[in-house]
């Protein structure tokens, strides 16, 4: 039976239905695959180098919040050693391919979750109502544990970039560990 939890998180202040677990800090990171802009799979768990990940989810990058995270991380990205910045969203790979191209964005990787929501249910950020993902960021280590991980209250705010890139300098120990 699929878990479902309520009074999360809300878009416009509506109550919405996120599906999936509600992983915490410290557990292993699920694995799920998704679509990169060629067509091709990604598996999150396949991390040879054992590099920090940072991954960032958002409802589509053809919003006006969702484009000034994703430009943000973006920017971000380009300052920070040993961390993949991905962003998920439900949009094409096409239309991924497209944004990436408008906006010069090279330091981070859109990936699409648009084959059967795998990565936002198995992160548990998928939301019911709307098939979409919910804003969240989520790192997670060489070792595959999860280190840092926001759910956006409101889907229509930004995340806190400062925090998730300090927790990603963290993990990835370009900072002193706490």
């Amino acid at each position: 039976m699929t878990q479902e939890r309520t009074n999360v998180i809300t878009f416009k202040n509506n109550p919405m239905t996120l599906v999936g677990p509600d992983l915490t800090v410290g557990q292993t990171a699920p694995d799920a695959t998704v679509i990169a802009n060629d067509m091709s799979e990604i598996h999150l768990s396949n991390n040879p180098e054992r590099r920090t990940r940072l991954v960032v989810t958002v409802p589509s990058l053809d919003t006006p919040v969702c484009d000034i995270e994703a430009q943000r991380f973006n920017t971000e990205a380009a300052k920070l050693q040993n961390v993949d910045v991905m962003i998920v969203s439900m949009d094409l790979p096409f239309a991924q391919k497209r944004w990436c191209g408008a906006n010069s964005a090279t330091n981070v990787q859109a990936v699409s979750d648009y084959r059967g929501a795998q990565l936002a249910q198995a992160f548990g950020v998928l939301i019911k109502e709307l098939h979409l993902a919910a804003r969240a960021v989520f790192v997670i280590d060489a070792d595959n544990r999860i280190t840092y991980r926001e759910i956006v209250s409101e889907v229509t705010n930004e995340p806190n970039y400062t925090a998730a890139i300090e927790a990603a300098q963290v993990a990835s120990g370009a900072l002193a560990r706490a």
